[in-house]
């Protein structure tokens, strides 16, 4: 009996090691067909909706699970069979480039008030929305947009009620006449703003809003925070 143990244990061991140069091939390859395509881990990790260090697991070799996989092929536009075992090309004859791409976009579950205050809700994802990957870069960090809804009329007629509006939140040192969510306890708000010593101005274009004045000191700078600035608003037409 213990020969033929011997034997299934060093059978074990050269099973294991026909797989190693499979699972590191497999994240050579994953690295090799991001970066041709010029995307950044972390805009990989946003588009499929992983985590960085989950992005990075698998570029060093660790194998993904069934529907990580699925959508990886899919984010770097090739064949799943060539992307998990190399066999075949990469499954897409077009020539590719960053432009070109589609990114996922967030929209959270916070509605952001340009009225007088609204509620400011968790920040679950609801569903997400296609962007071209280049149309984000030239308005900001794409791994740092977020879509969130507007509630209340402040910002009319530029933004209205119901409006989805595109937030960099990469964007957070204030440049005054652009417009931004801004936090304000907990409340969300969708305002142009002004930064003075000690406050922000918050601004609406609707004239009929009073501006806010909220104080950054430094018993209440963590009341008040500059969520990014609004970089493209979309509306729905009924």
């Amino acid at each position: 009996m213990a020969p033929a143990l011997q034997g299934s244990k060093q059978q074990g061991k050269n099973m294991k090691k026909t797989q190693a140069p499979l699972v590191s091939a497999f994240g050579a390859r994953m690295r090799q067909r991001r970066e041709n395509l010029g995307l950044h881990k972390q805009v990989l990790a946003d588009t499929v909706g992983l985590s960085l260090t989950t992005i990075q697991q698998y570029e060093n070799g660790q194998m993904p699970k069934g529907s990580h996989a699925v959508r990886l092929a899919d984010a770097l536009e090739c064949s799943l069979d060539w992307l998990l075992a190399g066999r075949g090309d990469c499954g897409n004859s077009m020539v590719h480039t960053p432009e070109a791409r589609l990114m996922m976009v967030p929209m959270a579950e916070a509605r952001l008030s340009a009225g007088t205050g609204s509620f400011e809700a968790g920040g679950e994802v609801l569903r997400h929305y296609a962007f071209r990957w280049d149309f984000l870069r030239r308005k900001g960090n794409p791994a740092q947009m977020v879509l969130l809804r507007v509630s209340g009329d402040s910002m009319q007629p530029r933004i209205v009620n119901n409006d989805v509006v595109l937030i960099d939140q990469s964007q957070r040192e204030p440049v005054p006449g652009r417009i931004y969510a801004v936090g304000v306890e907990d409340m969300v708000y969708l305002k142009v703003l002004d930064a003075m010593p000690g406050k922000l101005i918050l601004t609406s274009i609707n004239p009929d809003f009073a501006p806010i004045e909220a104080d950054t000191s430094e018993q209440l700078g963590g009341l008040v925070r500059i969520i990014g600035r609004a970089v493209w608003v979309g509306r729905e037409l009924d």
